[in-house]
C-alpha cells in the first residue's frame, strides 16, 4: 500500500471493483476480520437496495450463498451500493493507522 492516503474524491472516480480490492487488500493487510464481518452484514441491505429484496432475504438464511456473494461484492449493482463502504475504509486506514 501506498504511504499516501487517496481522498474520497480520488476514490470515488474508480470502479467499484477496483475500491472492492483496495478495501480488500487493505483489510488483509491489517487483518482486519471486523471489516470483513461489516462486509458481510452489508451485502444483503445492498441487495435489498437495488431492489434485489428475494436475494437479500435468501442471503440472510443461507451462509453458503452469502460467501458467494462476499467473493463478488465489487462486482455489479450490489457492488455499486457498497462503494461508500470501501471508499470510508480506504480513507480511513491507508495511511497505516
Amino acid at each position: 500500500m501506498s504511504d499516501v492516503t487517496p481522498n474520497a474524491a480520488e476514490l470515488d472516480g474508480l470502479p467499484s471493483k477496483e475500491l472492492y480490492e483496495r478495501a480488500m487488500d487493505l483489510a488483509k493487510e491489517r487483518r482486519d476480520v471486523g471489516f470483513l464481518w461489516e462486509l458481510l452484514r452489508a451485502i444483503p441491505a445492498a441487495a435489498a437496495a437495488t431492489g434485489e429484496v428475494d436475494r437479500a432475504e435468501f442471503n440472510l438464511f443461507h451462509g453458503l450463498s452469502l460467501l458467494e456473494e462476499f467473493t463478488h461484492a465489487g462486482e455489479g449493482e450490489v457492488g455499486e451500493a457498497l462503494r461508500p463502504m470501501y471508499i470510508a475504509y480506504i480513507t480511513e486506514h491507508s495511511n497505516g493507522t
